[in-house]
């Protein structure tokens, strides 16, 4: 490499690992104030850009998010921080790629380990200023001794330490295929918690409802898990509101990961009997009530001094056909045309941009609109900034401080977005995509598994598949790269993506994930039983 061109990668390097410490305090002031602001952190599951009804112009399955995007802000160019479960949760509560922070793949039912102890969550931070901080619904971060969420800087936790179809129950949701019930005999040796493929189901391992450290249900009625994260959801609230303390709530939902559970309708074994919209329609509306409920407890409590974002982890789950929602006009049309779909699990536009709503009357704008390139990765500084929290001085972070864009209209995002692998093809964590402006340069392509089974081979492009996503949402035809536009942009997604790789070889905080698996480690209230079934105390 040239002495010049090295120079300019270090002086990049050095700019991706000071620019988070650079970004400066809120000119309003209310993080010196003495009320501190709330937060409540809504994070939907394979959920698409085109579930929300204000992303597209058709029939709306919910209107409570509707309203809260007229009364706030409408994120339309956010992504998740990966297309997959633990690698984006990671992020979302580090403010630092999988390559950072080790979490560069989903965790297993029998995982041993989980989000490096090494890391420190935003639940930490929070918890360690004065905050009360509470958490309900999906973890997938670990769920062993010292890697629950309640040794990760919770106060209080209600879940499911991972994905809600990675155990079975006694009335299986929709989902394809149709899993059956678990099994009622006795245990007789350590069930495998392997799957053979992506289309199976866990069938041995009962799904467990964890209370802090204690398995209070095991398995859990995925029929009225909905009404019991609610209610859960509004007993945080009045008592936050008694205790005068500012709060964080992070509400992950189990929608609209299948299986679809919705308490409309009945749940059945083989082939759904669909009401309007069919049973994701259903289950989306579900979704909308509970995310309204909190709206309105909170506009009740502390209206004025609480921010809300709604967002999503990945994609949808296109393999699971009618139990999969919508990427909009993001469908990755370049790849589909070869094979394989485009959305979770690849790093097409409909496998990480996700719908996303920030609201907070009187502080983020009503009825408002915000194209800046952001992510996931950006929650973790924009709230400690306006919380007053610094963030530890030896850690190199990947999110900003959107604060200006959510508070003040401002359009500066990030310059680059880098989006890792997660599952569909190469390494995980390698970061296949680079975002600039409003071209997108891919590395290395490949399609997850479709609804007709079929999956795209993995291709390596040098140099890069370039598109214009101004022209083209759908990724169908790259740039000719005989262009001066082609050359240009390459050069630039070229500098970037190297920079950040540089950055990352010479980062001193870097994490390692332990992905070990021991078929003892699965959550088990009672080992005595087949399915290690319990029920709730009294």
């Amino acid at each position: 490499m040239a002495a010049g061109s090295f120079q300019i990668l270090l002086f990049v390097s050095l700019l991706f690992g000071f620019l988070f410490h650079a970004t400066r305090q809120n000119e309003a002031g209310y993080m010196n104030s003495t009320r501190r602001p709330n937060f409540i952190i809504i994070l939907a599951d394979d959920i698409g850009w085109g579930d929300l009804g204000g992303n597209q112009q058709r029939i709306s399955h919910t209107p409570h998010l509707d309203l809260m995007a007229q009364q706030g802000k409408r994120l339309t160019d956010f992504h998740s921080p990966a297309s997959t479960c633990s690698p984006s949760r990671a992020a979302l509560l580090t403010g630092r790629h999988g390559l950072r922070n080790g979490v560069t793949h989903n965790f297993a039912v029998g995982s041993v380990g989980g989000l490096p102890l090494s890391e420190t969550t935003l639940a930490e931070l929070l918890h360690q200023n004065g905050y009360y901080t509470a958490m309900i619904g999906k973890w997938h971060l670990g769920h062993n001794g010292p890697y629950s969420p309640t040794n990760r800087g919770f106060d209080y936790y209600l879940g499911i330490p991972y994905s809600n179809d990675m155990g079975c129950t006694d009335l299986p949701g929709y989902d394809l295929p149709s899993c059956p019930p678990c099994d009622p005999g006795p245990q007789i040796r350590h069930n495998r918690l392997k799957r053979a493929d992506h289309r199976s189901c866990y069938s041995k391992v009962a799904l467990p409802l964890i209370e802090n450290t204690t398995i209070v249900e095991q398995p859990l009625d995925l029929w009225r898990l909905t009404q019991q994260y609610t209610s859960t959801a509004l007993d945080v609230l009045a008592k936050a509101r008694k205790r005068r303390q500012p709060f964080l709530l992070y509400m992950a939902l189990a929608h609209m990961h299948v299986p679809l559970s919705p308490s409309s309708h009945v749940p059945v074994s083989d082939t759904p009997n669909p009401s309007e919209g069919g049973v994701y329609a259903a289950s989306l509306r579900e979704m909308d009530r509970l995310v309204g409920a909190i709206k309105n407890a909170s506009d009740a409590s502390d209206k004025d001094n609480t921010l809300i974002w709604f967002t999503g982890d990945n994609g949808p789950w296109e393999q699971k056909c009618q139990y999969a929602g919508s990427v909009g006009p993001f469908l990755g049309t370049w790849q589909t045309s070869r094979g394989g779909g485009s959305a979770k699990r690849t790093t097409w536009e409909g496998g990480h941009r996700v719908p996303t709503v920030v609201y907070w009357p009187g502080r983020v704008p009503a009825n408002s609109t915000s194209s800046a390139l952001l992510s996931g990765l950006d929650i973790f500084p924009t709230l400690l900034s306006m919380a007053g929290v610094r963030p530890l001085p030896d850690r190199r972070y990947d999110g900003i401080d959107a604060t200006d864009v959510l508070l003040h209209g401002k359009e500066t995002g990030h310059e680059f977005l880098f989006h890792p692998n997660s599952g569909a093809a190469g390494r995980f964590g390698d970061l296949q995509t680079v975002r600039l402006g409003q071209h997108k340069a891919f590395y290395i392509t490949g399609g997850a598994e479709a609804c007709d089974g079929s999956t795209g081979k993995q291709e390596l492009h040098d140099p890069p598949l370039i598109f214009d996503l101004s022209r083209e949402e759908d990724e169908e035809t790259p740039l000719d790269p005989n262009t001066a536009e082609y050359r240009k942009v390459e050069e630039k997604a070229r500098m970037g993506r190297e920079a950040l790789l540089y950055d990352i070889a010479t980062d001193q905080s870097i994490s390692t994930a332990n992905y070990a698996i021991d078929q003892s480690a699965g959550p088990c209230c009672n080992p005595t039983h087949r399915c290690c079934r319990c029920t709730v105390p009294g």
